[in-house]
């Protein structure tokens, strides 16, 4: 059993890897914060990223994931559920506006309490269909029901202090005095942007869905 583990971990480091660092619904909403509203405010929200992250797989751990992949009415109000979120998200973002005056560097008054930047991270990733589905596959596909439940926790204790160093690293990046400043001088049209690929991930997971 000790022999297989290793394998199981480096196939889960490598997946989750390639699935955390490219672009979607949880990347973009980081770099909206970060642009918008300030390194706290992104920090935050990458805490509530992995916390939403730590959902799935706690849900696959418990075998949950398993009776999920079967119903297909779950999976169905998983994947709508998750696109009128993210639909949500992306209409506010739209509505974005020039910022007056001096190119601040600190949150503005328009900037989320810290709860709220959680809640929305956390909810942008719990809410995520693609996430569920990721999870989901994985777990039954890299992960050994021989497994014991305590090293599944290891992985799953891996995976999210991962993806909030990643995101937290997204955040840092992001708010650096000339990264900003450069990115803020046109920050409405980037919000504006940002907004559309969110409506996009949204009108693509009900399409898939209806297809």
């Amino acid at each position: 059993m000790a022999d297989n583990i290793l394998p199981e971990f480096l196939t889960i480091v490598v997946a989750h890897a390639l699935a955390v660092a490219s672009p979607g619904p949880d990347f973009a909403l980081v770099l909206r914060q970060s642009l918008a509203h300030g390194r706290r405010t992104a920090l935050w929200s990458s805490l509530g990223i992995g916390c939403g992250l730590s959902v799935h797989i706690t849900y696959c751990i418990l075998g949950l994931g398993f009776l999920l992949k079967s119903s297909a009415p779950a999976l169905a109000a998983i994947q709508y559920l998750g696109a009128a979120y993210l639909f949500y998200v992306g209409l506010q973002a739209l509505r974005a506006r020039p910022r007056s005056g001096d190119l601040e560097l600190a949150p503005g008054p328009a900037a989320p309490t810290v709860g709220a930047a959680w809640l929305n991270g956390f909810l942008v990733n719990v809410l995520n269909p693609k996430a569920a589905l990721f999870f989901i596959s994985l777990f039954p596909l890299a992960v050994s029901v021989t497994t014991p439940k305590l090293v599944q926790a290891g992985y799953g204790v891996w995976m999210t202090l991962s993806t909030i160093a990643w995101f937290s690293f997204v955040s840092v990046v992001f708010t650096q005095e000339k990264v900003r400043r450069r990115f803020l001088r046109h920050g409405h049209w980037i919000d504006r942007g940002l907004g559309v690929v969110f409506i996009g991930f949204a009108v693509s997971l009900v399409l898939a869905k209806l297809n």
